[in-house]
Parts: C-alpha cells; sequence; structure tokens
C-alpha cells in the first residue's frame, strides 16, 4: 500500500476544502494520485458537502451529555436547513455522540477546530459531520456548546422532543425536584436566577420600553415613574426563576418549592434550537408562479 504523507493530505485539503480524514481515503483510494483523488471526493459526497456550508440553517436540535470520568455536562446544539432533515434519526444521533466526545475530551477550552479534531470511535467528529452533510443533503453546523462544571451536589436534566434542553445545579434536594425544575426552566425560559442577576443592558431596554409608553398617557413624570416602576418590577418577576410560579403548582413560586426542600440553585442552563436565528419567510403564492413560468423557487 502506498504510504499517504502530511504534505499529500495537505495539498488536497487546500485544493478541495474537504476534511482530513476525507482526504486521507481518497488518497488511499487513488493510490496517491491528486487528480484522481479530487474525483473520489466528488464521488463520495464530501465535495458537494463544502458546497452546502453557505447555505441557511435555522433548524435543529440540541443534545445534552454528561462525561463518563469526570463531573462535566455538555448542552450542544446542530442546526440544519429543514425540518424533515431535523428529524432523521442519524441527524440526532450525531448531535449526541458530538456532545458526548466534547463531554469526554481532557481540553479546558475548545475552539471549532479542536472540536472537529474529536475523536468519535475511530472516526474524527468532522469526518462524520461530512458524511452526515453528504448523505442528508443540507447544510450541517455545529451552532454552539458549553460545558458545565456544577457546583451543587444535585443537578437535575431535561430535554424535550430535541428541540429545547434544560439543566438546572442544585445544592440539595432530590433527583425528582432537580428534573422538575430542570423541566419547568424548558417549559417557562426564565432568563436569570434572581431580579439581581439580570443584565443591564435587558433591563434598562425593557425600562425604556414602558417609559415611552407610560409618556404618551400624558400622566404628571411622578406618576409615570411610579408606573415604570411597577412594569419593570413585573417584568423582572417574570424572567427570574426563583419568581416564577412553578409549572406544576402555580399557587407556589420554584424559590418557595426550593425553599420547601431546603435548596439551593446555583445555576440554570437553557438551550433552544434555532433560538435567534432569523428564519427565512417563503411567499408561496409567489413560488406557484414562478413554477408555473417555468422558474425554480
Amino acid at each position: 500500500m502506498m504510504k499517504i504523507t502530511a504534505v499529500m493530505v495537505k495539498e488536497l485539503r487546500q485544493k478541495t476544502g474537504a476534511g482530513i480524514m476525507e482526504c486521507k481515503r481518497a488518497l488511499l483510494e487513488a493510490q496517491g494520485d491528486g487528480e484522481q483523488a479530487v474525483d473520489a471526493l466528488r464521488r463520495s459526497g464530501a465535495l458537494k458537502a463544502n458546497e452546502k456550508a453557505g447555505r441557511m440553517t435555522t433548524e435543529g436540535v440540541v443534545a445534552l451529555s454528561a462525561s463518563r470520568h469526570k463531573n462535566a455536562f455538555v448542552m450542544l446544539e446542530l442546526d440544519c436547513e429543514t425540518d424533515f432533515v431535523a428529524k432523521q434519526p442519524q441527524f440526532i444521533d450525531f448531535a449526541g455522540q458530538a456532545a458526548q466526545a466534547i463531554a469526554d475530551s481532557d481540553a479546558a477550552d475548545l475552539n471549532e477546530a479542536q472540536l472537529k479534531r474529536l475523536a468519535v470511535g475511530d472516526e474524527t467528529v468532522e469526518s462524520l459531520l461530512v458524511a452526515l452533510i453528504a448523505q442528508l443533503g443540507e447544510n450541517i453546523r455545529i451552532r454552539r456548546f458549553e460545558r458545565i462544571h456544577p457546583r451543587g451536589d444535585n443537578t437535575g436534566h431535561y430535554v424535550h422532543g430535541a428541540r429545547v434542553a434544560a439543566l438546572v445545579d442544585l445544592e440539595g434536594g432530590d433527583d425528582r425536584l432537580a428534573r422538575d425544575v430542570a423541566m419547568h426552566v424548558a417549559a417557562n425560559r426564565p432568563l436569570c436566577l434572581n431580579a439581581d442577576d439580570l443584565d443591564a443592558e435587558t433591563l434598562e431596554r425593557e425600562r425604556a420600553i414602558h417609559m415611552a409608553q407610560a409618556r404618551e398617557s400624558g400622566k404628571p413624570p411622578e406618576i409615570i415613574d411610579k408606573i415604570v416602576a411597577g412594569k419593570v418590577d413585573k417584568y423582572l418577576a417574570e424572567v427570574s426563576l426563583l419568581s416564577q410560579p412553578f409549572v406544576k403548582d402555580p399557587e407556589c413560586s420554584v424559590g418557595q418549592l426550593l425553599d420547601r426542600h431546603q435548596a439551593k440553585a446555583h445555576a440554570f442552563y437553557r438551550y433552544e434550537a434555532g433560538e435567534g436565528l432569523q428564519r427565512e419567510e417563503r411567499d408561496f403564492y409567489m413560488d406557484v408562479m414562478n413554477q408555473i413560468k417555468g422558474k425554480r423557487p
């Protein structure tokens, strides 16, 4: 068997943009011939995967994995172009494999290049991703991930339909409490643990909105100030986890629930697939008219 050198792999990768393992396989298949290796990449679909890289990804799934040998959890979002691909078992499985690879990694911090080089069995995250793109025919990307090292002794997590994942870091309580609070976080989208934790920019934006609305009423400034203060306080109660009515028992807040179980919340984490992304709006009437005229949508 012909020896494939690192220089040969590098040259093919620079020429095609395909992954390291894909280039090595293609060179082995082509017995080191660069042009035949390019043809091999085309046959395998690796180049098609590269061509899809610029297309918009606004659908996807989230995965949550725990480390097998250290106190670490990973939340990851994997995005694609359509809801159809997001529901495919191999797409969902890859999200879990990538999250597990990050959780088991010894790296303190991971950039995009390091993430792609992580091992998944005999493959890498990058080679599996390229193969998945070729198989499913869409642009697919790991949009974001976070490795979490809980401070408390009770960690609860909940994943809803592969689209929303939540994790809570508690001190005290039991497994059922931790899972219930994680389920609450998934359902109610809190922005902060308590009112003091909300970032200043979000708070000021909310205050400015209510101030503008109150000024239109024509009321005296001192009345306006009281109105705005009341609305801001209400908003803070709505977005703070500890102040929110507990999803399973609205008669008590999450904070009261934790107190009842002599538990304390250190932090929470929540991912929702496609969160914050602008989805393309399709005009289906124009799509039909364009097809009638022989144009592709």
